[in-house]
């Protein structure tokens, strides 16, 4: 009587497990990519970051393409996550957590050395006039971040610290605008006094100045 073996007996295994960090691997593409840009990296770029080989590296991500957009998504989840836990809070303290937020990014241009553009702002930079993907997450982002400060806002009008004549949704738009803008002007080496001055006009149009 034949025996039915599995293909594991045999040695042909399917599914073979992988013997490398996941996580690692794409905390490593992600420095290249942020390091070098889309276009700057190559593929021998993300074999010697990974420490993979070609086989791997696509096996387990696809393409260079695909690769970056795993590393792209998942630096979007991050920031969304760091911003929605900064704005979370009770309505009584959202007017103070949104000045914190600006106050953070004058901050930031304070810092000594040389800034490096968020990976958001440099791929949609390099990539969103051809590349739909990209375009589609850096869209989906920043509304993400839109509809956190209207939120913001809309609680700092339930406690009674901004005006409830401003629109939050106008309002939130703004403030988004700055602070992006903000993060340009960091990166270009503009002086603190410049930062300061764009983020305290932003918080007075919001009815902010005062919190």
């Amino acid at each position: 009587m034949l025996t039915v073996r599995s293909r594991t007996e045999y040695g042909c295994r399917m599914g073979r497990p992988r013997k490398f960090d996941e996580h690692q691997v794409l905390r490593s593409a992600t420095e290249t990519f942020w390091t070098s840009g889309f276009a700057g990296t190559s593929l021998g770029d993300l074999m010697r970051a990974t420490s993979l080989g070609k086989g791997s590296l696509y096996g387990a991500f696809g393409d260079k393409q695909a690769l970056f957009q795993r590393v792209l998504d998942g630096y979007c989840a991050n920031v969304t996550a760091g911003l929605r836990e900064h704005l979370s809070g009770p309505d009584s303290s959202a007017a103070s957590r949104l000045r914190a937020l600006f106050d953070a990014a004058v901050a930031a241009g304070a810092s000594p050395g040389p800034q490096r553009a968020c990976l958001l702002a440099k791929s949609t930079a390099e990539l969103a006039a051809s590349n739909a993907e990209v375009a589609v997450r850096a869209r989906q982002t920043f509304t993400t971040f839109a509809d956190l400060l209207q939120a913001e806002v809309e609680s700092a009008q339930a406690a009674g610290d901004v005006p409830g004549d401003r629109d939050p949704r106008r309002t939130a738009h703004h403030l988004l605008a700055v602070l992006r803008g903000m993060e340009a002007l960091t990166e270009a080496g503009m002086d603190e006094s410049v930062l300061r001055d764009a983020a305290d006009t932003a918080l007075e149009a919001a009815g902010l100045d005062q919190a």
